[in-house]
């Protein structure tokens, strides 16, 4: 009687064992599993980022991240949109960020643009842009040229 209570203790005690390393096993391969899904367990990450998002004429959405709108790179601030729409289908934002201008200087461009290269009348728009890029773009006084930034490197072969 006494080695029939030990073995259904033992089988008790196996059973126990094997249903923790069963749960184990388990967890070690859900874990396993999210980690090739999302190797950054971003889930785990708190989210800091200060995102809005910009409603355009058109109902599209561009997200702004911390001050920036992500699309173009350019400052979130009044009359944004009005850059975007008006700027942006000729050229790239970056020939916007680099070129800062006072205010004379951005009439000057933008008439030349109006008698050269095809663009249109911006109506009310115009203070509006160039309040905007005087304000967020103005000029700066630089002895050099800036650092090169964002650049990939490579080795030169033989």
């Amino acid at each position: 009687m006494e080695q029939q209570k030990q073995f259904k203790y033992y089988v008790k005690a196996i059973y126990r064992l094997m249903m923790i390393l069963f749960i184990m096993v388990g967890i070690i391969t859900i874990g396993g599993i999210y980690l090739l899904i999302d190797p950054t367990l971003s889930v785990l990450k708190k989210n800091e980022s200060n995102s809005t998002y910009l409603t355009t004429a058109e109902g599209n959405e561009d997200k702004i991240e911390n001050g920036i709108h992500l699309r173009t790179g350019l400052v979130e601030a009044k009359g944004l949109m009005e850059v975007i729409n008006n700027c942006t289908n000729c050229h790239s934002s970056k020939l916007i960020i680099q070129n800062r201008m006072t205010t004379e200087r951005w009439v000057t461009t933008i008439r030349w643009m109006q008698k050269t290269q095809n663009l249109w009348d911006l109506g009310t728009n115009e203070e509006i842009i160039i309040n905007y890029l005087v304000t967020n773009y103005p000029p700066k006084k630089k002895g050099r040229r800036e650092i090169l930034t964002n650049i990939e490197w490579y080795d030169l072969q033989d």
